[in-house]
């Protein structure tokens, strides 16, 4: 309770300090933002992407070989390199709907259907 400062304050300075403090927060925000996408397509050498992915490393190697993952072999290089962005992508792919989006999609699909035919 001893950080509590109680003064009168007139309502366009607080307007300002309230304007002040969203607007730092904000900056720090995107600035976070930049930082997140900056280091997103990074590439990873087969054991941070086993890591990112959270899979064991004979197992990405299985999946490089059935050409089931994206990933890089450049020149006649023996290593293999993953872009951090693709292996996001790969993963968002395997993504499943949910009802209420599958609902929402027959819905629209049902209305296009009946205004055609009108």
């Amino acid at each position: 309770m001893n950080d509590i400062l109680l003064t009168p304050i007139r309502l366009n300075e607080l307007e300002t300090l309230i304007t002040n403090s969203v607007r730092k927060a904000l900056l720090e925000s995107h600035n976070n933002t930049q930082k997140e996408l900056e280091t997103l397509d990074e590439n990873l050498t087969i054991q941070q992407a086993a890591t990112f992915l959270n899979l064991a490393v004979p197992t990405i190697y299985g999946m490089v070989s059935r050409q089931e993952i994206p990933f890089s072999k450049p020149g006649k290089s023996k290593r293999l390199y993953f872009s951090k962005k693709d292996l996001t992508d790969f993963i968002k792919s395997g993504r499943r709907k949910t009802i209420a989006e599958i609902g929402q999609e027959a819905d629209r699909y049902v209305a296009s259907k009946t205004q055609k035919k009108r």
